[in-house]
């Protein structure tokens, strides 16, 4: 049975509270980046978690080594006073967000052209109909 791992980074980045989720799941890092705005207490992240986990927009999985700790108490608890101390993200997770935003500007261009094309055709289409309507009568 796979170990899905996950992991909030809070950090601020002007003007504004940001947090980004990491995901490990089958050996594939995905990032999610959420904007909180002014500085989250402890609960509102936590609340924030629990109510709004499911609907965050993840990037495309990444492949990435998932590393094995050691379970002893006392490194786990240096590690998180480490990663409290740590600002910004990963590089991977940097890399995850780029990929989900080409994605989304690709995806956003794709939409605006097909309007783009749908608008000129219903364009043309006027320009015909009143064409024909203006020599219709002679």
């Amino acid at each position: 049975m796979d170990k899905v791992t996950g992991k909030l980074t809070v950090f601020f980045e002007e003007p504004f509270w940001v947090g980004i989720f990491e995901r490990i799941e089958h050996g594939k890092l995905s990032v999610a980046k959420v904007t909180f705005g002014p500085e989250p207490r402890d609960y509102e992240v936590c609340e924030y978690v629990l109510k709004h986990y499911y609907d965050l927009q993840f990037s495309p999985a990444v492949a990435t080594v998932v590393k094995q700790r050691a379970k002893n108490p006392k490194r786990m608890q240096r590690d998180v006073k480490k990663q409290l101390l740590d600002t910004g993200i990963g590089t991977k997770s940097q890399q995850a967000l780029k990929l989900q935003q080409e994605q989304c500007k690709t995806e956003r261009r794709h939409r605006s052209r097909e309007q783009k094309e749908a608008e000129a055709q219903r364009m043309f289409e006027l320009k015909q109909q009143k064409k024909k309507d203006k020599h219709r009568g002679h």
